[in-house]
């Protein structure tokens, strides 16, 4: 099955501008495909407004950190936040973007998105290989009243370095004691069992394919490809359906601006309506760009997006970063990004 949807054209027109319409004036970045159709939806409009283009791409948080440590590219994009020693090491600048949510999604015949319920717990064993089928006397005892089919689990994993891996198995971690000491938390990890693809729209593709698969998606995937998601229960012990509303109470007491480098970790927050598997992306830039105009340039373009995209995040189900987080944020590219005489390369509007 082809992807159908409206993410899928969005990807499609966006690859293209991305691709074929680049030049020495437009804006570079590479990394996570977990933000992928908010940052595509945003460079469209923005280049319709500004004339100025992004050339993103969407290799992987991994990937995304290995091409800005480099200086390949103006902007670095990764879901899992680097911590203060390893900015400090490479001069970097670390700021979000929005939050959103990874969510399980599967392939099962008669089963609707919501119908079937997991715990932690239990999907902890099913990527640990210790579940292997559907009709498992842990999965039956969550979902009573649904239909499972005898039918054998096939989990679907990233193959690439991905900041939604290092999400869904940092979760994982926190609620698997098994999980967190075979496999732990990364954006690559030495998976136990299943068969991997290439970034979300891979394993989107994957499952979609595949009958009694599993897998784990960022929700714009999941929700415009009309995916069978999965609730979880949370924290609290309720369950909960992934949404926006869910992704914003998983982020409703923490401190970003009190977190060195904004590194905030949003999976297995407490609060009756937090989604148990929420954390935010992030970008990665240089305190003294290689070229500080591309730089410039980057900062008006994440400004504009804070400032007027936050109706097109809602609208792929992603959460906009609140109004103060985005003010501190861009207090400190005033502060902290110069070029090599010292100017800052950002000014904050007043």
């Amino acid at each position: 099955m082809k992807l159908r949807t409206a993410v899928a054209v969005a990807m499609a027109a966006s690859i293209a501008t991305f691709t074929t319409s680049a030049n020495a004036a437009d804006i570079s970045g590479a990394g996570a495909t977990f933000p992928y159709p908010i940052y595509a939806k945003w460079a469209d409009a923005y280049k319709k407004e500004t004339g100025i283009g992004l050339n993103y791409q969407s290799i992987g948080s991994g990937g995304g950190i290995k091409q800005i440590q480099a200086k390949t590219v103006t902007f670095g994009a990764s879901d899992m936040p680097l911590q203060a020693a390893d900015l400090e090491k490479y001069g970097l600048v670390q700021f979000p973007t929005v939050l959103g949510g990874d969510v399980p999604v599967a392939n099962l015949d008669g089963v609707k998105a919501g119908e079937l319920h997991l715990d932690g717990k239990t999907l902890g064993k099913i990527f640990l290989g210790d579940i292997k089928r559907w009709d498992d006397a842990a999965i039956k005892k969550l979902n009573p009243q649904v239909m499972l089919p005898a039918q054998p689990i096939v989990v679907v994993h990233r193959s690439d370095g991905s900041g939604t891996t290092f999400i869904w198995t940092d979760y994982l971690s926190k609620v698997s004691p098994d999980w967190k000491a075979k496999v732990g938390a990364s954006t690559a990890v030495e998976w136990p069992v299943g068969v991997g693809a290439k970034g979300n729209a891979g394993i989107a593709q994957n499952v979609m394919n595949t009958k009694g698969a599993i897998g784990y998606v960022e929700y714009a995937y999941a929700k415009q490809n009309s995916m069978m998601t999965i609730d979880m229960v949370n924290h609290d012990g309720k369950t909960v359906a992934p949404s926006a509303a869910a992704f914003a109470a998983a982020a409703a007491g923490a401190d970003w601006i009190g977190t060195p480098g904004f590194s905030v970790i949003l999976t297995d927050q407490p609060g009756a309506e937090a989604w148990p598997i929420a954390g935010a992306t992030f970008i990665l830039m240089h305190k003294q760009p290689r070229d500080p105009a591309l730089a410039a340039e980057a900062l008006k373009f994440f400004a504009w997006a804070y400032a007027k995209g936050g109706t097109m995040a809602a609208d792929l189900d992603y959460v906009p970063m609140p109004a103060a987080v985005a003010a501190a944020v861009e207090a400190m590219w005033s502060r902290d990004i110069r070029d090599s005489s010292g100017k800052p390369l950002y000014a904050p509007s007043k």
